[in-house]
This record gives C-alpha cells, structure tokens and sequence, in this order.
C-alpha cells in the first residue's frame, strides 16, 4: 500500500514580501523655520490686540482726507522741500570748504559741521524761535530794520532749524562721496589745464553722485519725519494738525494713526524715487548691484521680447 501512496510534491511557500523603505528627508534650516513661526506668532498677537483695542478704525480712514490733514500734509511737504534745498546748498559748499586748502574755510567748515551735529534738532528749533529773546530786531543800518518776532514766524524757525542741521549731516555725505572718487582724476584734470572749482563741478561731483544717492535718499526720509518736531513751535505740519483735530473729538490714537499712514504713505513713494534714482545712476558700472524696479523693467521687456 505505501508503494500505491502517491507522492506529493508540498505547496510552495510564498516569498515574504519586500519590506518597504522610506526616504528621510531632513528640514533644511529648522531654526529659520522656528523663528518665522514665534514672529508669525508675535504678529498674529499684536494684531489680535489692537483688532481687540477700543480702536475705531472708521474714524482714522474718514480723516484721511479731511480738509486739515492734507493741509497739514502740503505744510509737512513745503517745508521738507525747503530744508532739503538749505541742507543740499550748505551741505555741498561745505563739503568742498572741508577739502580746501584754505585752513579758514576748512576751520569754519569743520566747526559748523560739529556744532550742528553736536547738539539736538529739537534744542536748535526752539532757539530759533525764541532768537527774539536775543535780538530785538533784524536790521541792515540805513536799509531795513524788522522786529525778530514778526520775522521769526514758525514757519521760517522750523526751515532755519531742519535746513542748517540737514546741511551739516549732507555736508559729511558729500565729502564722502568726493573721498570715494580716483584722487588720480583730479591730478589729469588738473593736469590740463582746469581749475580746482571746475574739477569739483566737471569731474569729482559727478562721479560722487553715485556714492551720495544712497544716504541722501536715507536723509530726505528722515527730514520728513524731522518735520514733526516743528509741532513743538507750532507749525502746522502733518502732526500739528492732527493735534488740533483730536484736541476737539477726543479720537486720540486714531488721528495719531491717521497721521502714521500719512507718514508711511510718503516715505514709501519717496524710497521708491530714490531706487529709481540709482538705478538710473548705476546703468552702465560694471557689478553695480541692480534695484528691484529695473529687474521689473528688464523682466518685462523680456517677456514682451519672447
């Protein structure tokens, strides 16, 4: 019987089947990523606050456009041109008395620079408009004589005080960017023939251009915001303004923001002339670091082109 026994073959055993591997891929940078989430989170508190605050947001966008607010923002702009303009003339004639070889202009320049520089805006507006208390009058003997306080309105206090103290700190970004200049191009100009006063107009100014832009730029936006402190003289500038309204309605923190959205507003358009300014100074520099609105241009052109 157990040769009939047929011989079966046993069933195949399955293969086990392959173990599944996983790829580990590592987060680059883990600690960029926790500090943009604690700022994310910081944000999202303080957003939380003020959205909680007893803040009416209405009353800051209706004053916007009020009829004071943007009187107080043509003052803030008249008298931030203007002590521009004072700062730009001081500050280049006094660059170049700084490098003249004439010791009294280099003395007298130097002096200004550290007396302006060496004591707060605010201190010199408030002298400015109390000079009356110094002079009585303004007078030129035989020609004119005006009484100091109808002379020294607000007005001319707060362009004498920004302009002069803007002329000392451009002076210094002047005479940086003439330092930054080849003394080798002064020496073939005047190698030629050209005076000292038309290589400094002709050659060096030029060039300095592209070195002073940059913390020019940087200045004009802090005289915009200089232009508050005239509130202490009563001038009516942007803040000033804003002052006397929330005085009446008792709307505090929202004329306040009204004003820093002004504030925000034009220092934004200015940066953006200033980039477009040194775009257009660097054209042609080889390795001149490319601003944000010419890469916009020559990507449009490019996709115009294709």
């Amino acid at each position: 019987m157990l040769e009939n026994q047929t011989q079966t073959d046993p069933p195949p055993v399955a293969a086990p089947a392959p173990a599944k591997t996983y790829t580990v891929i590592p987060l680059r940078h883990p600690w960029r990523w926790i500090t943009a989430a604690l700022v994310l989170a910081v944000l999202g508190f303080v957003g939380k606050a003020f959205l909680a605050a007893d803040i009416d947001y209405a009353v800051v966008l209706k004053y916007l456009t009020s009829a004071g607010i943007l009187a107080g923002v043509r003052n803030t702009l008249v008298l931030l041109l203007a002590s521009m303009g004072v700062g730009l003339v001081l500050g280049v004639l006094t660059a170049v008395m700084c490098q003249s070889p004439n010791p009294v202009l280099r003395w007298v320049g130097g002096g200004y620079v550290w007396l302006f520089r060496g004591t707060p805006l605010l201190v010199q507006l408030l002298i400015w408009f109390n000079l009356s208390i110094i002079f009585e009058n303004f007078s030129i003997p035989g020609l004119f004589s005006i009484p100091m306080n109808t002379l020294m309105t607000p007005f001319v206090a707060a362009l004498l005080g920004l302009g002069i103290n803007e002329g000392a700190y451009i002076s210094e970004i002047v005479r940086g960017g003439i330092l930054s200049v080849d003394h080798g191009q002064r020496e073939a100009a005047s190698a030629i023939g050209m005076s000292r006063a038309k290589t400094m107009r002709r050659i060096v100014l030029p060039q300095a251009m592209r070195v002073i832009v940059p913390p020019l730029g940087n200045e004009f936006i802090a005289c915009l915001k200089f232009t508050s402190l005239a509130y202490t003289i009563s001038y009516s500038e942007l803040l000033h303004s804003a002052n006397k309204i929330y005085t009446a309605n008792f709307k505090v923190i929202e004329l306040l923001f009204t004003a820093a959205l002004w504030y925000i507003a034009l220092t934004t358009v200015f940066s953006l002339f200033q980039q477009l300014l040194e775009d257009r100074l660097s054209r042609g520099v080889p390795g001149a670091r490319t601003g944000f609105l010419d890469r916009l241009r020559r990507n449009l052109s490019l996709r115009r082109a294709s």
